[in-house]
């Protein structure tokens, strides 16, 4: 735990000998190769060479933050190299932070793609990435100084630079809060959303001026000491492509501002230039190798740089002063929220822990906004310290999503076994949120191809926080199967189900919820193809459920870690209006986990009649696709079922695209009732698979084989294991 209030540290105790000329440090901008400059900075201490004042652009802005709040070289090499670089290009917190109702639409409505819709049309959102993650990243990297709202006051002055979005001029940011100052500068244009600030709109200040030496100047800079990672410009024959052309054109922009003021430079200014050819402004992974590249080429400059080192006496009251920098624990004096007006404050408040009078959490306090972030109803939600009589006020500002707030999703499942069994859906969603003061939502899914399905529903909390909620729905669905005696198929059918379902819960955390759920319909059982099966009149349904489920798998899709567990346990009885009389019981466990880039996961599932008559539209079908793989979808089917299995997998490839390979072993089998089940009755399926990871879910070729020398082949889009239990 941490809260931050300032140590006895005044600016300007540490006095400069009149003979030493003030030293600027400018750090250009450049993605990743951003992280040579910590090498510089280290081949500065080991020379001890103090800097008096630091200007940075974009990443070179975040090196220059974190040094002038008084952060140690080796402690900004640390955090950088154990530093989640491929979050900070994502919004999404992590699936941990999501509701366990967004978890369940996870695998049939994948893809968010930052669409809103209102009666004016569909709306973008301002960028690719909201910033949200990095937000928080540079919250925690700037911890240290969250109360110093005047750049001046730092261990070292600092300057952050950005861009005007609206007239191109370039913005010295020199207050207000460290973190959004240094996400102004490196707002990448169409990567991350602008940042508002003083009524602009503020992007990477690469655009205008990517190596800022008029900035250090402004701030009285004697010796200027530049690094430069800028880009060079492409010769014609490496500009074969398209990509090539624009990254061309972005790097001529700060090419030409970077010249400019090169020319400002004087000739007891140390101009440096690591040699980073081969090396790319994604290439965060390369943190060791970037951090040798920026100290070799500060070394190459010793002699210039030999000039401004001080005696060790003078370079220990500086390392003190940096030291002193930062804050020591101290209460929250008070929480102010700061958010639109589509919900109540209440509803924002109810959902931090963080209390007045207490030390700041900052771990507590940045989970709970990533639950918030989590609903979906926010394009950013952060947290700063503002200093004022009372003590540390926390300020929590969370900006609603400007294309909301209602949103588009979609999906899409495909499964081919190459044996004439197809099933290809395609949906789409659209979910209309903060509807009252309390957050309903209103969410309708419609889903086409060979298992249409529809399905409208009122959310509505009952509460401001966590707890209680309703749920008021309608749904359609249609599912079709082979019915098999056996080994052969002797029919196929359809079987429809209309219904009506009114659900009372409680969010038990932020992984797991209760349900009850009165549902009331119809269902249908068509024979399409062979003999009959099952009579075709309407039968009703009538029946009360009750579902307990934990989820906490990092995917629903491809997980890494985590686990899901969930039980229902069904009464269909006449007096709720049911023309069957039975009780039923689903159960499933999930668990997975990885080690390096090797993933394990096991699965045990069962869904019994423990009495009555179910009929054939409520029977349990194995078969398919991780449910027996070797098997027909379908092929195994009975009232009572079980299936146990596990997977091993190892991830090859990059952080943006990952690809896998595998094998999974499978069993199970499917019964009138448990009583007639025998150990020695279990059907086994063995498979290898590989595929890669998309945003629609896993894309992958699986070939399996059984117990009864049998084999089948599937390609699989979007398969979920939490399909099973739904």
């Amino acid at each position: 735990m941490t809260a931050l209030v300032p140590l006895l540290w005044v600016p300007g105790a540490f006095a400069e000998p009149e003979s030493r000329p003030k030293v600027g440090l400018v750090l250009s901008g450049g993605g990743a190769k951003g992280m040579a400059h910590v090498g510089v900075l280290r081949v500065l201490e080991e020379m001890r060479v103090p800097v008096d004042v630091v200007v940075g652009t974009s990443a070179g802005a975040a090196v220059a933050a974190l040094y002038a709040s008084g952060m140690s070289v080796h402690e900004i090499e640390r955090r950088f190299i154990g530093l989640d670089w491929v979050s900070s290009f994502r919004d999404d917190p992590g699936r941990a932070y999501k509701p366990v109702r967004r978890k369940q639409d996870d695998w049939r409505l994948p893809l968010v793609p930052g669409l809103g819709v209102s009666l004016d049309g569909v709306r973008l959102g301002g960028g690719l990435v909201t910033g949200q993650n990095l937000g928080l990243i540079l919250n925690e990297l700037t911890r240290n100084a969250a109360l110093v709202e005047d750049f001046d006051q730092l261990p070292v002055p600092f300057r952050a630079v950005a861009t005007d979005l609206e007239t191109g001029e370039q913005v010295v940011i020199s207050d207000g809060n460290l973190a959004e100052s240094i996400r102004a500068s490196m707002s990448i244009p169409g990567v991350y959303a602008p940042v508002q600030r003083d009524g602009r709109l503020l992007v990477d200040g690469g655009v205008a001026n990517n190596l800022p030496i008029s900035v250090a100047h402004d701030m009285g800079a004697e010796i200027v000491i530049a690094v430069d990672i800028t880009d060079p410009l492409m010769s014609a024959d490496q500009m074969s492509e398209a990509f090539s052309v624009v990254g061309q054109l972005t790097t001529l922009m700060t090419r030409i501002n970077t010249d400019a003021q090169l020319a400002l430079l004087n000739p007891d200014d140390v101009l440096i230039r690591p040699d980073l050819e081969g090396f790319g402004s994604a290439d965060f992974y390369e943190g060791l190798v970037l951090f040798e590249l920026g100290a070799t080429a500060a070394r190459e400059h010793a002699i210039a740089l030999n000039r401004l080192t001080v005696p060790e006496e003078t370079w220990m009251a500086y390392q003190s002063r940096r030291a002193a920098g930062g804050w020591a624990p101290g209460p929250v004096a008070r929480i102010d929220i700061a958010q639109g007006d589509r919900l109540a404050t209440d509803f924002l408040r109810e959902r931090i822990r963080q209390q007045p009078g207490e030390v700041l959490d900052a771990e507590a306090l940045e989970a709970d906004l990533k639950r918030v972030y989590g609903l979906g109803y926010y394009e950013s939600v952060a947290w700063s310290m503002v200093p004022s009589s009372e003590g540390p006020v926390l300020v929590i500002r969370a900006r609603e999503k400007s294309w909301g707030p209602n949103y588009l999703s979609f999906g899409l499942n495909y499964e081919d076994n190459f044996e004439g069994d197809t099933r290809f859906n395609l949906a789409a969603g659209l979910r209309m949120t903060e509807l009252n003061q309390l957050g309903g939502e209103w969410l309708t899914g419609v889903q086409l191809g060979t298992q249409p399905w529809v399905r409208s529903q009122w959310y509505q909390p009952l509460t401001y926080g966590y707890d209680r909620f309703a749920v008021l729905g309608v749904e359609y669905r249609q599912d079709d199967y082979s019915v098999y005696d056996q080994g052969r198929r002797i029919a196929e059918v359809d079987v429809t189900f209309r219904q009506m379902d009114l659900a009372l819960g409680m969010e038990l955390g932020g992984d797991a919820e209760v349900r009850l759920t009165y549902v009331r319909g119809y269902a249908t059982v068509d024979n399409e193809v062979g003999m009959s099966v099952a009579p075709t009149d309407d039968v009703h349904q009538g029946n009360l459920s009750l579902q307990l489920v934990h989820d906490s798998l990092s995917d629903a899709f491809f997980p890494k870690a985590g686990a899901f567990a969930g039980i229902r346990a069904r009464i269909e009885r006449d007096d709720l209006g049911s023309d069957r009389r039975f009780d039923a019981l689903t159960a499933m466990l999930l668990g997975t986990g990885t080690w390096d880039r090797y993933n394990l996961t096991g699965l045990v599932y069962t869904r019994q009649v423990v009495s009555g008559d179910a009929g054939i539209e409520n029977a349990a079908r194995l078969g398919g696709f991780r449910q027996l793989s070797a098997y027909a979808p379908g092929e195994i089917t009975g009232n009572d079922a079980v299936l146990a299995s596990v997977y091993a997998r190892r991830e090859f490839g990059g952080p943006v695209m990952p690809w896998f390979a595998g094998a999974g072993f499978e069993t199970g089998n499917a019964w009138d009732t448990m009583s007639d089940a025998r150990w020695s009755e279990l059907v086994r399926s063995s498979s290898v698979f590989a595929g890669v990871d998309t945003l629609l879910g896993p894309v992958q070729l699986s070939v399996a084989y059984n117990n009864e020398d049998n084999w089948a082949a599937y390609l699989n889009i979007g398969f979920s294991f939490t399909q099973l239990f739904y």
